[in-house]
C-alpha cells in the first residue's frame, strides 16, 4: 500500500468537516475498496504478561506503574496453540499475540514465538503478533516462521508521545515499523484516544500513519481503558463522536487499510459501533480479554453483526494464502 503524501494542512481540512458529511464520504470509500458485508474478526493472547520495562501510562503491564496484575511466564507453545485453535473455531481469521516485552531478545523464548508462529498459519489463520522493538534480522525470521502482520502501535502524535511514555523514543517505535517493512511482512499501527491529547495530536497521528510507506494494513484504533494504578486511572472518556471522527479520517486517508476497532469497545454502544461500522471500520477484536483488558464476548459480536447483517471475513481474503495451505487445499 505505497502512498501519496498528505500534507499536515489537508488533513487538518479534513479532520474538520461536518461529522456526518465525514462519515458519508468515508463510507463511500470503504464500500469502494471493500465488501461493506465483511468483518474481519481477530483474537488477541497475551502470551507473556506484565513485568515490562516500560513506563507508557496507560498500561497494566508496566513496572513502573501500580497495577493490580498477575505477571505471566512465556506460554508454553502446545497451550498457545490451543487457543489458537479455540479462537478459529469461534470464527476468528487472525490470531495475535502478545508479549509484554520492550524489544525482542534473540535466545530461546524468541524461538517459542516462532514456533508459535508457525503453528498458528500451519493451521490457516493469520498470525500477528506484537512484541516489542525488532530488528529487521528477528523481523525476516518472523516472516520465515509465517507472520502475516506485525503491530506496533504509535499510540499518539510525536508532540504529545512523551508526556505518556519516557522509555522509548517515537523514532524507535518507526524504525521497528521501518524493519517490520524490509521484511516484507504487514504492519498494524494504530493508536489510542483519550489519553489527555488534544484535537491537534488525534490529527497529528492520523496524518503521520497514513504517510507510512507502505501505508499500515490495519490500523487499530483504542479508546483508553483506565486502570487503576496508572498514571492515567482518572483521565475522563473521549468523546463518542470524536472516535467517529478518526476513524472516518482513517478510513479515507487509508482506503485500503482494514479499521479495527480494539480497546474501549465495551463501554461503548451498539448504535456508536455501528456508525462506526459505516464510516469504515471493518474489524474487531473478539474474545472476553483484549491482553490484560476486557473487552464483549463473543456472542454479543456474533449478536451485532448479524442484527446489522454483517458477516465474517476469509482469512487471506486480500493476498495469497502461504504455499504449504494452497497444497493442503489441493
Amino acid at each position: 500500500m505505497t502512498n501519496t503524501a498528505y500534507s499536515l494542512d489537508s488533513v487538518k481540512a479534513l479532520y474538520a468537516r461536518p461529522l456526518l458529511d465525514l462519515v458519508y464520504e468515508a463510507a463511500s470509500v470503504h464500500r469502494a475498496n471493500h465488501d461493506p458485508q465483511d468483518m474481519q474478526m481477530c483474537t488477541l493472547l497475551s502470551i507473556k504478561t506484565g513485568g515490562c520495562a516500560e513506563d507508557c501510562g496507560y498500561c497494566s503491564q508496566s513496572i513502573h506503574n501500580n497495577a493490580d496484575l498477575e505477571k505471566e511466564i512465556l506460554m508454553k507453545t502446545s497451550d498457545v496453540l490451543e487457543q489458537a485453535r479455540k479462537a478459529k473455531e469461534s470464527g476468528s481469521t487472525r490470531f495475535c499475540m502478545g508479549a509484554a516485552w520492550p524489544r525482542v531478545l534473540d535466545g530461546r523464548a524468541f524461538d517459542r514465538v516462532c514456533d508459535m508462529v508457525k503453528g498458528v498459519s500451519d493451521m490457516g489463520m493469520e498470525a500477528c503478533c506484537t512484541l516489542g522493538m525488532l530488528t529487521e534480522a528477528q523481523a525476516v525470521r518472523l516472516k520465515e516462521a509465517g507472520l502475516t502482520a506485525y503491530n506496533h502501535n504509535l499510540d499518539t502524535s510525536r508532540e504529545f508521545y512523551d508526556k505518556v511514555i519516557t522509555t522509548r523514543s517515537y523514532d524507535e517505535r518507526l524504525d521497528t515499523l521501518k524493519n517490520v517493512a524490509k521484511a516484507g511482512i504487514a504492519a498494524c499501527c494504530g493508536g489510542i484516544l483519550g489519553l489527555g491529547e488534544r484535537e491537534e495530536d488525534r490529527i497529528s497521528l492520523l496524518h503521520t500513519l497514513a504517510n507510512l510507506n507502505p501505508q499500515p494494513e490495519s490500523v487499530p484504533i483504542n479508546v483508553l481503558v483506565p486502570v487503576a494504578g496508572t498514571p492515567l486511572e482518572k483521565q475522563k472518556p473521549i468523546d463518542i463522536f470524536e472516535w467517529i471522527r478518526c476513524i472516518a479520517v482513517a478510513r479515507i486517508l487509508m482506503p485500503k487499510a482494514m479499521v479495527r476497532l480494539s480497546a474501549g469497545r465495551l463501554t461503548i454502544s451498539k448504535e456508536a459501533q455501528a456508525l462506526a461500522f459505516m464510516a469504515g471500520a471493518n474489524a474487531i477484536f473478539t474474545g472476553e480479554k483484549l491482553l490484560t483488558t476486557p473487552n464483549p464476548e463473543k456472542d454479543a459480536d456474533y449478536g451485532l453483526l448479524a442484527e446489522l447483517g454483517l458477516k465474517p471475513r476469509a482469512p487471506y481474503k486480500d493476498g495469497p494464502e502461504p504455499a504449504e495451505k494452497q497444497a493442503d487445499a489441493a
